[in-house]
């Protein structure tokens, strides 16, 4: 009789996840994009609960790109599908970077607290996957389309020299499904054969025209592959497959996969897969299929520990939970000004949410969230603009803009251009869009966002208070879409930036997330 075993989700941004178990904890990494810092290490012991443990590394790079200066920015590309691995005493984190076009290989002893040694290979080696054979060869398998393997070093630091070259997958798309090209390669090996894992998205006249979940296998790891569909289900959620993971075997011999699957502007979110073997080949599922869980099985929902309230009452650094949008300056923030408030100064000047520097984000959750955040304007200066926002590349926020004589409550969106995908990296600088506007009498005010991702609903609605208890609603709700441009889910962003002077600031408090 085949056992059963939960699918599980965990309704937020983790995209691109991978996992390795090391004695009885999990230890899983993500794309975080833009964000620093960067490729965040997320811990758990019984695989519904994570949280995050450390992250990869501060700053990447400090190019004009990933700093978001000179009028460049870093949005939908920075790390991109990291790969975890632990062999002998040390642990790995490989990923790209397109602006950089560097394969960047890290290393450490300690997966929780570092630090990191970095290593870098020049060009990019998309979706890789690193192996570490039981002859002590270490392989990387990457592409899209045509999968190679590439030798390393023992050391894994460097390519090695006269090392395996060579295309082990020449055509990665099993049963024609077309479309995009099959990627976000996985290797494992198990029980003398290899097994390599891939995403690929055939076009909705063939197949089911959503994403699904591939497998290669081989005795040999530069031998012929064959290959075959075992996942290829939406779970009841509008066409949008699971997929793109690895897999990992549990302490008492249980299978799993962790994938991802699009849930519109909430992001990508982590599925966690039971896996069985039946003659040497996984089973994902119930033969390639999950229940409908997004809509009969709500306690599938499971929480994890990386969105976080903050009354900013450490004076030394900023909880885990926290990233920033692109590199910050150390310069203009500050946690120990004003014991338990969190101050942004503004350093530069922009002209809207997607220029502005120092920008604190969060993940959102769903199927509903809400976040608030107590706004101190007692310090900004005439031109200024500070709040909470709902951030995306198409976002909506409430704040407070300064003139020279008075401060109203604000909510403002961008409306960008229709996306184009053969224009996936866009230039910054869509003008703001003042919706509603009140004035302002005092300095401190309370602001609240309300998102609602529920059966794709993706909405998000604006109030202000001032008094914490009496809510208004300002503006028009945005209708969040999750766009390429930025390759993430909807964030809460705490703000402040300058469109006429510099020197201003803004104080934040008592931000709290339900």
């Amino acid at each position: 009789m085949k056992e059963t075993r939960e699918t599980r989700l965990w309704w937020t941004d983790i995209p691109d996840p991978d996992v390795v178990r090391v004695d009885d904890t999990y230890y899983m990494t993500s794309t975080t994009m833009h964000f620093t810092p960067g490729c965040p290490v997320m811990r758990s012991r019984d695989l519904i609960h994570w949280e995050i443990v450390n992250y990869v590394y501060d700053v990447l790079e400090n190019s004009d790109e990933m700093s978001l200066r000179n009028g460049k920015h870093d949005y939908g590309r920075g790390s991109w599908a990291s790969c975890i691995r632990h062999n002998g005493h040390t642990w790995y984190v490989v990923f790209t970077a397109y602006n950089s076009n560097k394969t960047y290989i890290f290393q450490t002893g300690s997966i929780e607290d570092g630090p990191w040694e970095r290593y870098t290979l020049p060009g990019i080696y998309h979706d890789m996957s690193l192996l570490f054979d039981d002859d002590c060869r270490v392989y990387m398998v990457y592409g899209s389309g045509t999968i190679r393997v590439m030798e390393l070093t023992s050391d894994a630091k460097a390519v090695k020299a006269d090392g395996m070259n060579q295309v082990i997958i020449p055509s990665a798309d099993v049963g024609g499904t077309g479309g995009l090209p099959a990627e976000g390669a996985h290797i494992y090996k198990r029980n003398g054969m290899y097994y390599i894992f891939l995403i690929a998205w055939p076009p909705a006249d063939r197949s089911s025209g959503r994403r699904m979940e591939l497998c290669y296998r081989s005795d040999r790891i530069d031998g012929v592959y064959e290959g075959r569909v075992v996942l290829d289900s939406d779970m009841g959620f509008h066409n949008r497959g699971v997929a793109q993971g690895g897999i990992f075997e549990t302490e008492d011999g249980k299978w799993y996969a962790l994938l991802f699957q699009d849930h519109g502007s909430a992001g990508r979110i982590p599925v966690l897969v039971p896996v069985s073997w039946e003659d040497g080949w996984p089973v994902f599922g119930d033969c390639g299929r999950l229940s409908d869980i997004n809509t009969v099985n709500p306690k599938a929902f499971c929480r994890i520990d990386v969105v976080q309230s903050d009354g900013f009452d450490d004076q030394t650094a900023l909880g885990l939970w926290w990233q920033w949008n692109h590199n910050c300056d150390d310069r203009f923030w500050s946690l120990s000004e004003r014991p338990g408030w969190l101050k942004l100064i503004n350093g530069t000047i922009c002209d809207n949410l997607s220029n502005a520097h120092n920008t604190l984000t969060q993940r959102t959750f769903g199927p509903v969230c809400s976040g608030r955040v107590l706004l101190d304007t007692s310090e900004m200066k005439a031109g200024d603009f500070a709040g909470l926002g709902a951030f995306q590349d198409q976002y909506g926020y409430v704040g407070v803009m300064k003139t020279e004589a008075s401060a109203t409550v604000i909510m403002a969106m961008a409306e960008p251009e229709p996306f184009e995908p053969s224009r996936m990296h866009y230039e910054t600088g869509m003008p703001e869009v003042i919706v509603e506007s009140t004035a302002l009498q005092q300095s401190e005010i309370y602001l609240r966002v309300d998102f609602d991702f529920r059966d794709m609903a993706d909405t998000a609605e604006f109030y202000y208070s001032l008094d914490c208890s009496n809510w208004n609603r300002i503006g028009s709700p945005v209708k969040m879409s999750y766009r390429l441009t930025h390759f993430v889910g909807y964030r809460f962003a705490l703000f402040s930036y300058a469109t006429k002077v510099t020197g201003g600031s803004a104080y934040f408090d008592c931000f709290e997330v339900s």
